[in-house]
């Protein structure tokens, strides 16, 4: 690999006679470090880190995942925020997006299980709908709208399925952030719902975000609505991430007249700038 043997590392008394060539391990270390952060993180865990010695000290430096953070765009230049593990921040930025699939019901309702799906059941609707709002973000152009008897959707995100081992989960910890939208008809009454479990393997719940039911009132302002939640410090060994979120109308009428609801997110990690 790249003229280096294995677990031979540089001997900087060793010198060259004319016509020897040198190998990579003689190259300064300030170069050998900018190799390194060319290449992807994980070939340089599982094939580069064992080769040698000074491979594996190079590649621990804390200076060589801070400039692989830089150069994938993570952080500015100027970074003046603490990080305790660059090699885990620069996993954790890597990995970062939204895990909750089709938020914006662009896809119907594929990757969603309709836990309820009650009065003219579940339905997807153009933005901003009869008697709705405009949507802050201009990228979501569609939501979910309920009915007059309960609906309710979920996801089950499977962390290991999505990259996040085990140990990275159980000794990092990482916060996790989950985010939903949901806004009335002007015209009729509705109560919005969410649930969020964070699962062992087993499926026994660490870790739960389950606020009061919101009632919105018939004639509101039909405003789309944030809310938004932070799991820190919870135990370790969540293996899942349940969401669920829907509601009904309060005035029963046939249609969809509950709330509406799109552009959930799950992210994990650091909060990005």
């Amino acid at each position: 690999m790249l003229g280096v043997s294995k677990r031979r590392c540089r001997d900087p008394q060793r010198t060259h006679s004319v016509g020897t060539m040198a190998t990579i391990n003689e190259l300064p270390n300030n170069i050998l470090l900018e190799l390194f952060s060319l290449l992807p993180a994980r070939e340089l865990l599982l094939h580069c880190r064992p080769v040698c010695s000074l491979w594996r000290d190079l590649i621990d430096l804390v200076s060589l995942w801070k400039r692989k953070c830089q150069r994938e765009g993570f952080i500015p230049k100027k970074w003046g925020q603490p990080v305790s593990d660059w090699k885990v921040f620069y996993f954790l930025c890597s990995l970062q997006r939204n895990l909750i699939r089709n938020p914006c019901a662009e896809e119907g309702f594929e990757f969603w299980t309709l836990d309820v799906n009650g009065g003219d059941e579940w339905k997807v609707e153009d933005l901003p709908g009869d008697h709705g709002r405009v949507f802050p973000n201009s990228h979501v152009k569609k939501y979910f709208v309920t009915s007059y008897y309960t609906c309710l959707k979920s996801q089950l995100v499977d962390l290991k399925a999505e990259g996040y081992w085990e140990e990275l989960m159980d000794r990092t910890r990482p916060d996790i952030v989950v985010k939903d939208w949901f806004a009335a008809r002007q015209d009729c009454g509705c109560k919005y719902q969410v649930c969020v479990q964070l699962l062992s393997s087993g499926h026994v719940p660490l870790g739960t975000f389950q606020p009061d039911p919101v009632a919105i009132q018939q004639w509101s302002d039909a405003k789309w609505r944030e809310v938004t939640h932070t799991f820190s410090n919870y135990p370790p060994g969540v293996r899942y991430i349940w969401f669920q979120h829907g509601g009904v109308d309060t005035h029963y009428w046939a249609g969809w007249y509950g709330p509406r609801v799109t552009n959930s997110s799950i992210t994990i990690g650091p909060e990005l700038t």
